[in-house]
């Protein structure tokens, strides 16, 4: 059974960082993608960052390029979502979710398996 968990989620201020992790059971990561996406209330999801685990390739949503950081731990399963220079327009339900394909304009696609989730919430 395919289980991704979040964690890492809080509040915090603006200007502050924040660090998701997405564990993976029952998954291994190392021929797949993996993607963290948000959601805020009343709000379209948005694709944030994407990983292509093999070739290590990257993708960013202009909204947080240059501030976040998607990484992983392969010998954890394990994948990271470094964010800093935090904003309230920030604040979002965070979920990470695998894919089976790569598209370098969009990043992960065809997902097949989501966590629940880590609010992550960013005060003025």
């Amino acid at each position: 059974q395919v289980q991704l968990v979040e964690s890492g989620g809080g509040a915090v201020q603006d200007g502050g960082s924040l660090r998701l992790s997405c564990a993976a059971s029952g998954y291994t990561l190392g021929s797949k993608c993996m993607g963290w996406f948000r959601q805020a209330p009343g709000k379209e999801r948005e694709g944030v960052a994407s990983l292509y685990m093999v070739g290590g390739f990257t993708y960013y949503a202009a909204s947080v390029k240059g501030r976040f950081t998607i990484s992983q731990d392969s010998a954890k399963n394990t994948v990271y979502l470094q964010m800093g220079s935090l904003s309230p327009e920030d604040t979002a339900m965070y979920y990470c979710a695998a894919g089976s394909q790569w598209s370098f304009r969009t990043g992960c696609q065809s997902l097949n398996y989501w966590g629940q989730g880590t609010q992550v919430t960013v005060s003025s």
